[in-house]
């Protein structure tokens, strides 16, 4: 490939010239892109992260807690569920939120709810699932919400809605592996992951799909360790996985570059080591909700965050109004993720 110029020396945001294509090319870091007007980098999305529902001290919650991503600080009261619901997972458009399926004793749910993410307020129906389903993976790009795996054990549907329509989700296909209990779902405005599951064994699998194009589930590479339940986000170049059983709680963090097949590398860790957080992105930042973590297996109220283009440790964000753990999490900054 031929370099006409280079604005900058070949660090995150530099520019080039491809005298090939004749098209400028931007450096996000790690690899180059084509600039035109849906180059993932000049996508902006919004800020807001939603944190929907979970489990708390004596039970389920139907609380919806928001925050501002681009600054640290406490969440506050958003609105509620419908009905109170923990293991629910969620996904999301720059202007809706979705909670999907989730378990209210005794069974689990297949109930899809929308919020507007920019406004507060209650849920409204969407639609529901094909099956009752949860501790699954969500995922989204602007149009499409994925949900995949979960419980019943051994479950590898993989289902999708029309987000800006209201009905029912419908066949995508399969996951390529058997363990999609709490699996972890992420998603450029292209490419969906979907990462990690138990029952047992405990499972370090990625698999990723064409938002666009029905299909199934296809091997993408593999997580740092095996693991289930933990949180990820995404912005439209990287995929992050935090926290999770490992067995064991874990403050494991790594990462993917969504485009490119392979194994997951090193990121850092979370300020503790969590189970069941929640996961929600900006651009730019990705935010780790709650969770609980031993002694005792209690519920937290920690919210950490990193730089999703750097590397390195999640510092202090604020903190949940609530101690929770279970719940969803999405945003409205490139399509969100549960």
């Amino acid at each position: 490939m031929k370099e006409y110029q280079v604005i900058g020396n070949a660090t995150s945001g530099s520019i080039r010239f491809n005298t090939d294509s004749s098209k400028l090319e931007i450096y996000n870091g790690e690899a180059w892109w084509e600039i035109d007007a849906t180059s993932p980098e000049l996508q902006t999305g919004g800020t807001r992260a939603l944190l929907m529902g979970g489990s708390q001290t004596g039970g389920t919650t139907n609380a919806i807690e928001f925050a501002n991503i681009s600054t640290s600080g406490n969440f506050a009261d958003f609105g509620d569920l419908t009905a109170a619901r923990s293991e629910g997972k969620s996904c999301a458009s720059r202007t809706r939120g979705l909670l999907s399926g989730g378990y209210v004793s005794p069974s689990d749910r297949n109930d899809i709810y929308l919020v507007t993410i920019a406004s507060t307020g209650n849920t409204s129906s969407f639609g529901n699932l094909v099956a009752n389903t949860s501790e699954h993976a969500g995922l989204s790009n602007e149009t499409r919400g994925i949900f995949a795996g979960g419980k019943p054990s051994g479950t590898v549907t993989i289902q999708y809605v029309t987000i800006a329509a209201t009905g029912n989700a419908v066949d995508f296909g399969d996951m390529s592996y058997d363990d999609g209990t709490g699996a972890m779902g992420a998603a450029s405005p292209t490419r969906g992951i979907i990462a990690g599951g138990s029952p047992s064994p405990i499972t370090d699998a990625i698999d990723f799909i064409t938002i666009s194009t029905l299909g199934n589930g296809a091997d993408f590479g593999n997580l740092t360790d095996s693991r289930y339940s933990g949180a990820s986000s995404s912005n439209a170049i990287r995929a992050v996985f935090g926290g999770g059983w490992s067995p064991g709680h874990t403050n494991t963090i790594d990462f993917i570059t969504i485009a490119t097949l392979g194994d997951a590398k090193d990121f850092g860790d979370l300020t503790s080591s969590r189970y069941l957080p929640a996961g929600a992105a900006s651009p730019t930042r990705a935010v780790f909700m709650g969770g609980h973590r031993n002694p005792n297996a209690t519920q937290q109220n920690t919210v950490d965050y990193v730089q999703i283009m750097s590397t390195g440790d999640a510092v202090d964000f604020g903190d949940l109004s609530n101690k929770t753990s279970s719940a969803g999490g999405c945003s409205n900054g490139h399509g969100g993720l549960g």
